[in-house]
């Protein structure tokens, strides 16, 4: 867009360049006035030529023939050349509209990113990092946002329209990070009514807001503040394990890796122990909790613990060595014990 709105100015430009040289040039060679000049300019480089406003002198003559030779041919480029830009650019425009709005249609599973502050960018960085389909609605994204390798909607995340639009029936997952609290709360009603079984983490600004949100349908309420604050104190009293948990969930880290690992049904994990597993000995990864289909998390479990189908493992190592895991977790695998 940037590129179609340069050409242009550059028409534009060379259009007043004619226009002012022309004028200019009766004004100094006929003496006439401006409003004169001007108009007898812009009537012989448009050929329409109604009539002279004052008989020419011989070098008023010469002026003339120049400034229908040169001026004639270069208006006719400028006006071609300004309604190929105006046709590109509206072309272009229609072009990418209809591709963003099928790459919409075509999503399934995703997230709906509300929001594309400091904030939005963040969480879209870091599920763009982890290969997770998503989009994001904002109400006024800035100059090229929109063109961004990213699906960026443009409109109210707190109208229905908007997040049928997003395609949030058939979403996994909303997060809300919109400005005020107000708008994520009417977010998060508008949500929960059109997906019940949709997860929604909103942000709370105000510390009262998250109960209201928790009541209007937020699966979780985070509240940055509060975040922030308990970090920095755990900064200056726990430095080490702060700087372990940084490391650990930093995104690309490829040492060090703290993952959920859901066990599906058919997993070859299911029924087996940590021990037998071999999770630990053959891959090094530690299982630093398990969560269960119920709800319940049993943390630092036994090697005797038994993988269960539905529970969630929370496992810290390697990158390379937790796909190894969550190949297994889908797929039924052979577990690294068993090959060795």
């Amino acid at each position: 867009m940037e590129d179609i709105r340069k050409r242009l100015l550059q028409v534009l430009a060379l259009v007043a360049f004619l226009i002012a040289a022309g004028t200019i040039g009766y004004v100094v060679i006929e003496g006439w006035r401006w409003l004169d000049a001007v108009y007898m300019t812009v009537t012989t480089i448009t050929t329409v030529g109604y009539r002279e406003i004052h008989p020419l002198s011989k070098g008023g003559m010469i002026f003339t023939i120049f400034l229908i030779v040169g001026g004639v041919g270069t208006m006719l480029y400028a006006l071609s050349a300004g309604a190929k830009v105006i046709l590109e650019g509206e072309l272009k425009e229609s072009f990418w509209r209809r591709t963003l709005e099928k790459k919409i249609k075509e999503l399934s599973g995703h997230y709906i990113n509300c929001g594309y502050g400091r904030m939005g960018k963040i969480i879209a960085r870091e599920l763009k990092g982890e290969g997770v389909r998503f989009l994001v609605i904002e109400k006024n994204p800035a100059p090229g946002e929109e063109r961004e390798d990213i699906l960026v909607l443009t409109g109210d995340a707190t109208r229905d329209t908007i997040l049928r639009s997003a395609g949030i029936e058939k979403a996994r997952g909303l997060i809300s990070v919109l400005p005020s609290d107000a708008e994520n709360l009417f977010t998060v009603l508008s949500a929960r009514g059109l997906n019940p079984d949709l997860l929604i983490v909103a942000r709370a600004v105000e510390e009262d807001a998250e109960q209201k949100l928790l009541r209007a349908g937020a699966t979780k309420v985070i509240s940055p503040y509060h975040i922030g604050g308990l970090r920095m104190a755990h900064t200056v009293l726990k430095p080490t394990v702060v700087d372990f948990i940084e490391f650990a969930t930093k995104s690309g880290n490829i040492e060090l890796q703290m993952e959920e690992i859901p066990i599906h049904e058919g997993s070859q994990l299911i029924g087996l122990t940590l021990e037998a597993c071999g999770m630990g000995r053959d891959l090094g990864v530690i299982i630093v909790a398990i969560k269960q289909a119920m709800g319940d998390t049993r943390f630092n479990p036994t090697y005797r613990s038994t993988v269960r189908a539905g529970d969630t493992l929370i496992a810290l190592g390697e990158k390379s060595k937790l796909t190894v895991i969550e190949s297994m977790a889908k797929t039924g695998a052979t577990s690294p014990g068993d090959e060795t």
